[in-house]
C-alpha cells in the first residue's frame, strides 16, 4: 500500500527535489555572494528577508491564479519566472534590486510549492495521505541539505552557480508537467481568527512566531556568519547542509516522544537545548570549524522541528474542523517572525559583529523555553489529537494544513 503510494506520485517526488536542491543553494550562494561583495550584515538581513515577504504574498494570490489557469500552467509559468530571476542575481549586483529579485524568487516558490501539494494531496487518501507526507518532507529536507554542497562546484563569486540553480528549477518542470494526475482543488478553510487562535493556543502561536525569527535568520544569515567567521566555501557549504539533514534522523524520535508526552515539556527541553547549543557556538568558533559544524549540526537537530512541535500543540488545542484554517493563520505567523528574523539578526551582526549571530539564536530559543514554562503553570496539557508531522512552513506555506488535517480525519 505505501510503495504504491509512493510510486504513483514518483514524478511530483523528483520535481520537488529539484526545487529544493536549486532553493537550498540559492539561499546559501546569495549569502556567501553578499558578504564577498561586501553589502555587509543588516544590508544582508534586509535583501534575505525579502524571500519571506514573497512567499507570505504568494500565498495569497497563488490560489486566486490557480482558479484561473490551473495548476500546471501556474507551475509552468511559476518556474519560468524564477528561473530567470535567480540568472538576474549576478548581473545586477545591488542590494535593492536583490532584495526585489529575492522577492520575487520566494513568490514563486511560494506557488510552485503549493501546486505540488495539491496534486500530493490529490493524489493520496486518508489510508496513505500521512506517509506519503513524510517521504515528501525527508525529500524536501534532503534535497535542501544536499544543495548546500553543490556550492563547491564552482565560485560563488562568479555566474555558474546561478546558472546551475536556474537549470534545477527549469529541469523540475518536466516531472511536474508530464505527470498524468488531473488537477485537484485547493480547500477553503473555515476562518479562524488570530485572536481566537490565541486564545486557544497562545504556545502555539508564540512558538510559531518565534520560530520564523530563528529559523529565518539561520538559513538566511548563517551563510553569512560562517563567511565573516573566516571558514571555507566548502565549510560554509557543510555547516549549513548538515542541519537539514540531521533533522531527518531527529524528527522520529522527537515525534514519537511528543505523541506520548506533555508537547509543552518537549519543546521546552528543545528549546532550552538548542539556546545551549547556540551558546556553545562562541567557544567553539575559537577552537575550528569542526567543532563549530558540529554544534550546528546537533542545533539543526534539535532547533528545526520546534515548528512541527508547537503545530500539533496548537492542533490539540483546536477542534477537527478548525485544523485547517488555524494551520494557514500559523504559517503567516511565522512568516512575519522570517521576515523580521534576517532584519534582526543583521542588525545584530552590524553592530556587535558575526560573533553575535549565535548569540541572537541563544535570546530567540532560550525565549521559547521561558515561554512554554510560563504556558504550563497557566494550565493543564490537552489530551493528543494527532500525530506528530515533520512540516517545513519556509516553502509550502499554504497546503500544509490540508494534508495535516485530512490525515487527522482518516486516522
Amino acid at each position: 500500500m505505501f510503495l504504491d503510494g509512493v510510486r504513483s506520485v514518483w514524478a511530483l517526488l523528483l520535481g520537488v527535489a529539484l526545487l529544493s536542491l536549486g532553493n537550498g543553494l540559492q539561499g546559501t550562494l546569495l549569502g556567501v555572494r553578499a558578504s564577498i561583495e561586501h553589502f555587509g550584515p543588516a544590508v544582508t538581513g534586509v535583501v534575505m528577508s525579502a524571500y519571506s515577504v514573497g512567499l507570505l504574498i504568494g500565498s495569497f494570490f497563488t490560489p486566486r491564479l490557480i482558479s484561473y489557469v490551473g495548476h500546471i500552467r501556474v507551475f509552468a509559468a511559476f518556474a519560468s519566472i524564477s528561473s530567470t530571476a535567480v540568472l538576474m542575481f549576478p548581473v545586477l549586483v545591488e542590494p535593492l534590486s536583490w532584495f526585489i529579485t529575492r522577492a520575487a524568487v520566494g513568490f514563486c516558490v511560494s506557488g510552485l510549492f503549493i501546486v505540488a501539494e495539491s496534486w500530493l494531496n490529490a493524489v493520496s487518501n486518508n489510508r496513505n495521505r500521512g506517509q506519503i507526507l513524510s517521504v515528501y518532507m525527508i525529500v524536501s529536507y534532503s534535497c535542501i541539505g544536499l544543495g548546500q554542497f553543490l556550492l563547491n562546484i564552482a565560485s560563488p563569486s562568479g555566474f555558474v552557480l546561478f546558472v546551475v540553480v536556474s537549470a534545477l528549477v527549469s529541469i523540475a518542470m518536466v516531472p511536474m508537467t508530464l505527470v498524468r494526475i488531473s488537477a485537484p482543488d485547493i480547500l477553503r478553510p473555515r476562518g479562524v481568527g488570530i485572536a481566537e487562535l490565541y486564545r486557544r493556543s497562545p504556545l502555539g502561536v508564540v512558538c510559531a512566531f518565534a520560530n520564523g525569527l530563528g529559523q529565518g535568520a539561520f538559513f538566511s544569515m548563517g551563510a553569512v556568519y560562517g563567511t565573516l567567521s573566516g571558514l571555507t566555501v566548502a565549510q560554509v557549504s557543510i555547516l549549513m547542509a548538515l542541519p537539514p539533514l540531521a533533522v531527518i534522523l531527529s524528527q522520529f524520535p522527537i515525534g514519537y516522544i511528543s505523541d506520548r508526552r506533555d508537547r509543552r515539556t518537549v519543546l521546552t527541553v528543545l528549546a532550552f537545548a538548542a539556546a545551549a547549543l547556540a551558546i556553545a557556538c562562541f567557544p567553539a568558533a575559537r577552537v575550528g570549524a569542526d567543532l563549530l559544524i558540529v554544534i550546528f549540526c546537533l542545533f539543526g537537530a534539535l532547533a528545526l522541528p520546534l515548528y512541527s512541535v508547537a503545530l500539533s500543540h496548537a492542533n490539540d488545542n483546536l477542534d477537527p474542523d478548525q485544523i485547517l484554517g488555524a494551520s494557514g493563520k500559523l504559517v503567516l505567523v511565522y512568516g512575519v517572525g522570517a521576515i523580521t528574523g534576517p532584519l534582526v539578526a543583521g542588525q545584530v551582526m552590524g553592530t556587535f559583529g558575526p560573533q553575535a549571530f549565535p548569540g541572537y539564536l541563544a535570546a530567540v530559543y532560550a525565549g521559547i523555553g521561558a515561554f512554554a514554562l510560563y504556558r504550563m503553570s497557566r494550565r493543564a496539557a490537552p489530551p493528543p489529537k494527532s500525530e506528530f508531522v515533520l512540516v517545513n512552513p519556509r516553502g509550502e506555506p499554504l497546503t500544509r494544513g490540508s494534508m495535516a488535517a485530512q490525515t487527522q480525519e482518516g486516522a
